[in-house]
């Protein structure tokens, strides 16, 4: 058995962010993962997909982009390899190829963590495995192929024909455009989603989101946490501003716009008569934000340096459709981008809440000593973004140097640490 006093699982950027930290003020620790660096992302991931955030947003403890092209988007690849220097600028201890089997107390003390290639006994364990589980998909989903986003990789990987996608966040719009730039036939399936621009006003809409101080709101400042942790992700893609995938965008590109999915019967998909009000809904929330960003504007006198107010517009609802024959319209394929459901099958500590997500505060955990990093909404609005993990790690990392039981001390400075 290996005794060290920390034991981090997950070894993307949330896991390295904390690795970092920890070889910065000495303590011993290894990073466990069952792949390589950034697995997920080079395993999980489709061809084309770039960041949806920009360069300048790629920041690490100690590390940021540097490159010549701060308002561009990484590719998965290029994102993996900005990993994989960062690993290497401090050598952080990684093991990788090695699955965790069992988290668990040790009989003595501490925390033991079995792996596939040996056993860890650890006085502290951080939990950096990301938000990712398992896909969701529908109940009652029965089709030809049936596919999940995460092993989605291009158009030519499917079945001939036509492709229904359920999900409309950020990984089903993208998917959804890309199908129909590559000449397929898309049907897609909305339910709840985010819609905002790529760009307003002439800056980065993730510009305004850090300017105007919403990506640093913090999960009390919410009316509603728990709906504000399941908000879907921005229908974005990382590219010039003038290829928006929202549902204006794909349906003026032939994509077909249906309702959430309620089930198969036969070959029959059924949707719902809810896309009026899940798309006004979403032009609700984004054109809030877009209001805050003028005020904000007015505020500072910075009406002379952006472009002038123009916002997006409205969808042209189509008539509701209650129900698609899939085979009689040619669809081959069920493309699931429906989000994902926790997933922590090793863990055998009493932290995680009735839908499987690890209970915590500020990345602070039910169990003592263990924690938790790079969740969605884990403290501030940003914690689920590659920019946020180091602002959760900050605080985890010195809660596990002081052995604090209270995170509350200097908290407003960290709030606005860089």
């Amino acid at each position: 058995m290996n005794t060290i006093d920390t034991v981090v699982i997950g070894a993307g950027h949330a896991g390295l962010a904390v690795s970092r930290l920890l070889t910065d003020v000495g303590r011993d620790h290894v990073v466990l993962d069952r792949g390589r660096v950034g697995e997920r992302w080079r395993t999980e991931r489709w061809d084309s997909l770039r960041l949806l955030t920009p360069n300048w947003m790629t920041r690490l403890p100690s590390w940021q982009h540097r490159g010549a092209d701060p308002d561009r988007f990484m590719s998965a690849g290029g994102f993996v390899r900005y990993l994989e220097r960062y690993a290497e600028s401090f050598g952080s201890p990684i093991v990788g190829g090695t699955t965790v089997r069992e988290l668990s107390h040790a009989t003595y003390g501490g925390y033991r963590v079995i792996t596939d290639r040996g056993t860890w006994r650890a006085r502290h364990v951080i939990i950096a495995t990301g938000p990712h589980g398992v896909p969701h998909v529908p109940a009652g989903l029965d089709a030809t192929e049936v596919l999940t986003a995460n092993s989605y990789r291009n158009p030519d990987q499917l079945m001939p024909g036509g492709v229904l996608v359920v999900g409309a966040s950020s990984s089903g719009v993208q998917i959804a455009d890309e199908l129909n730039r590559a000449g397929r036939e898309v049907a897609l399936s909305t339910g709840r989603h985010t819609r905002m621009p790529r760009n307003y006003r002439g800056m980065d809409i993730f510009w305004w989101l850090q300017a105007t101080g919403r990506l640093a709101r913090t999960i009390h400042e919410v009316p509603d946490p728990s709906a504000a942790r399941r908000e879907p992700s921005m229908q974005l893609v990382g590219r010039a501003p003038e290829h928006d995938v929202d549902l204006v965008a794909l349906q003026a590109r032939g994509v077909r716009l249906l309702g959430r999915f309620d089930g198969m019967q036969g070959a029959r998909a059924r949707f719902r008569p809810d896309l009026a009000q899940n798309v006004a809904a979403a032009d609700n929330r984004m054109h809030r934000v877009l209001d805050a960003v003028d005020e904000y504007v007015a505020r500072t006198g910075l009406t002379d340096e952006v472009l002038p107010t123009h916002r997006p517009r409205r969808l042209d609802l189509p008539a509701p459709t209650g129900s698609v024959n899939l085979s009689r319209e040619g669809i081959g394929t069920v493309l699931v981008a429906a989000g994902y459901r926790p997933d922590y099958p090793w863990l055998r500590l009493p932290i995680t809440d009735p839908d499987g997500s690890i209970r915590q505060h500020r990345g602070v955990t039910l169990a003592p000593r263990v924690y938790v990093v790079g969740q969605r909404f884990q403290h501030r609005r940003d914690s689920g973004f590659i920019d946020g993990a180091r602002h959760d790690a900050r605080t985890v990392v010195r809660h596990l140097q002081t052995g604090s039981t209270s995170i509350a001390s200097g908290e407003r400075s960290e709030e606005t640490a860089a």
